[in-house]
């Protein structure tokens, strides 16, 4: 991708305007990192740079960007600007083509406000970055104040950034944040909640939620959570501490989590806190079910798709049922592994296990048991039992369609599970000894 890059801004270049890389992939660069994707900023302007390439998108050009695909690769390439007021506190309400200087001042963190010529092999920096960079600190560019104001989301973002590359945050910057926490209130939940999922990506998850506590950006985005801390746990199951110490752990237990995954994880005991008794030991009864229920509500509050919010409260709802697995009946067991997406039900328990007692004799148990269950999907996966009966049989035997339908499916179903039926006529027989008797008496 590199090399294309540096094809585009060469193409930029000889047409006889300024080009440079921009932003992140300056400073991965800087960082020793390969870059995920490169932006390129230019003096030229979004007409001319659609007469120099023959597939562009006008993506922003009403802000002075546009995406030029090369050899299949997008490159996102911006005019030079200076922004005006943001009244919606995401866009500048118009733009100024401006120089490489005044572009940098109007970026969110100094580490992202540099520039880099491939041609020249010569960095422009106006802003310090590079003297962050070596002191391994997160800044707001020019006034913070400013720059939370244009875009309230930055205040995030500041969290985001130093987690990553386990960065201090510069001391006015983390002022302004927890001065302004507040005021993320007023950004769409939706890119609210995008943004807290890209923070708890990060590797080092510890300083993430420690920094989301201590700005007040975790009391404003997931108040349930504040709870967490502090919250003691039996030291015999969990030596790691309270619940927010659990749940780091967990998290970063995780390898290569989905989004759902992730969260589920972050959430997956925040039904422990309003359920905590104190007995013969700390209890938490329930606080599966509560913590789904708790789920569901932060998660349609951020406004998650129904989707995601199916998938990660069934994970927090089941997740202590783990527990059970050696003694379930295998009608049981064999339903709990059909849940949608089990193996994230299963990433979640093992993460779960390795963050308090380590014991994953349950984990290996059930792996062994899905060697079987995927070897012989007929009798183990749901969608794949053939059925033996169905609703019209059971009018046919006399049976008023009603709840007891369901009732007696299911049964057929898990008879099939157990592998104790395998016939229609063997249903039929199971069907006439247990129901028709007990209709009669």
């Amino acid at each position: 991708m590199r090399k294309c890059a540096v094809r585009v801004v060469k193409t930029i270049q000889e047409a006889g305007f300024q080009a440079v890389f921009a932003g992140g992939c300056v400073r991965d660069q800087f960082l020793g990192l390969e870059p995920h994707d490169y932006d390129i900023a230019t003096n030229a302007t979004p007409d001319q740079i659609e007469a120099l390439f023959d597939k562009t998108v006008p993506i922003g050009k009403s802000f002075g960007v546009i995406d030029v695909l090369v050899d299949n690769l997008d490159f996102q390439i911006a005019t030079f600007r200076s922004d005006g007021k943001y009244s919606d506190g995401r866009h500048p309400d118009d733009v100024t083509f401006s120089s490489m200087e005044e572009d940098a001042k109007r970026r969110d963190l100094t580490i992202n406000g540099m520039f880099y010529d491939p041609i020249a092999d010569r960095m422009y920096d106006f802003v310090g970055g590079q003297k962050d960079l070596e002191a391994k600190k997160i800044r707001l560019i020019g006034c913070p104040k400013c720059r939370i104001d244009e875009d309230l989301l930055r205040m995030m973002r500041v969290i985001r950034f130093a987690a990553r590359f386990n960065f201090a945050v510069e001391f006015n910057s983390f002022r302004t944040v927890c001065d302004n926490a507040h005021l993320i209130s007023q950004v769409s939940v939706e890119r609210v909640a995008d943004e807290l999922v890209k923070i708890l990506s990060v590797e080092n998850k510890k300083q993430a939620i420690d920094l989301l506590f201590e700005t007040g950006l975790m009391a404003q985005v997931v108040p349930e959570f504040i709870a967490m801390k502090g919250c003691e746990q039996p030291v015999d199951y969990h030596p790691e501490g309270c619940c927010a110490c659990h749940t780091i752990k967990a998290m970063q237990n995780l390898e290569n989590p989905s989004s759902e995954l992730l969260i589920a994880t972050f959430l997956h005991d925040i039904g422990k806190p309003p359920t905590q008794k104190f007995e013969e030991r700390i209890r938490f009864d329930g606080h599966d079910f509560e913590g789904a229920k708790m789920t569901e509500a932060i998660l349609r509050r951020l406004k998650f798709s129904n989707e995601f919010i199916e998938h990660t409260v069934s994970m927090v709802r089941n997740h202590m049922k783990f527990m059970h697995v050696k003694e379930m009946r295998k009608s049981r067991l064999k339903r709990f592994m059909n849940l949608p997406k089990f193996e994230e039900h299963l990433a979640l328990h093992k993460a779960d296990c390795m963050s308090s007692h380590e014991g994953i004799d349950n984990y290996e148990f059930i792996i062994e048991q899905l060697k079987t269950f995927k070897a012989e999907p007929e009798k183990n996966v749901i969608s794949k039992l053939p059925r033996l009966v169905t609703g019209h049989d059971l009018i046919a035997m006399g049976f008023i369609q009603g709840s007891i339908f369901r009732t007696i499916l299911t049964d057929i179903e898990d008879q099939q599970l157990e592998e104790k039926l395998s016939t229609k006529e063997e249903a039929v027989s199971y069907i006439e000894e247990k129901y028709l008797i007990e209709k009669i008496e």
